[in-house]
């Protein structure tokens, strides 16, 4: 079984994958939801108890719970470390490119090769992972979808302000259709158990969805 860490994400290929400390900074904590990360990658479709939970990380149940409440905040760091890497670069990505077609391309990218280096971690963001599990968890995983989505409006809609930029497609369609692919690919990832991978023929799908998009 090979070693996970979680790796924040990235959308250049030349670009070296970080390893992110957890919120609190304690090395047991990471190491937990490294464990659990690991676990969803390697048991698709179990259910995840804490005793086994336990018994990957070396320690008792009670241990797990001195840093996490419940296994549903275990979860709910996972969707934290989601949230914080791709809202963090896509800030950074939006200081770095100015035009909103390559935002698009970028963010959607970014997503993509976040879901690629965190198979465990992708089963949480497609849902997959999260069945049985408590409710709240599937609603922050809706609205983690939804500010993506949103983003894209925004994007969308700077563009057409500031440069003039016109759209096939209503907005708000132009922005679901964009997500709405970004999401398939990475079920397909899940469903196949991580050999489909959600970068396969991305390249070649990107220009004849902004063409579908946008007008040049």
């Amino acid at each position: 079984m090979r070693e996970t860490t979680l790796q924040t994400a990235v959308y250049s290929a030349n670009s070296a994958p970080v390893v992110k400390r957890s919120r609190d900074g304690s090395p047991r904590r990471q190491q937990i939801l490294e464990a659990l990360a690991q676990m969803l990658e390697s048991a698709p479709g179990e259910r995840i108890t804490t005793a086994a939970l336990a018994a990957a990380v070396g320690v008792s149940e009670a241990a797990l719970y001195r840093h996490f409440a419940s296994k549903a905040r275990m979860y709910e760091g996972l969707i934290d470390f989601i949230e914080e890497s791709l809202f963090g670069r896509i800030r950074a990505i939006l200081d770095e490119e100015a035009a909103a077609i390559p935002r698009c391309q970028k963010v959607l990218s970014l997503v993509l090769a976040f879901a690629e280096r965190n198979p465990g971690i992708t089963r949480i963001l497609a849902g997959d992972a999260l069945t049985g599990e408590t409710e709240r968890l599937r609603i922050r995983i809706g609205q983690l979808l939804d500010r993506l989505e949103t983003q894209l409006k925004q994007i969308i809609r700077e563009g057409e302000v500031r440069d003039g930029l016109r759209v096939a497609i209503p907005t708000s369609a132009a922005a679901e259709l964009m997500l709405a692919l970004t999401e398939g690919k990475i079920r397909q990832f899940v469903r196949s158990d991580f050999h489909r991978r959600p970068s396969t023929h991305w390249q070649e799908q990107w220009p004849i969805l902004a063409a579908s998009v946008f007008h040049r």
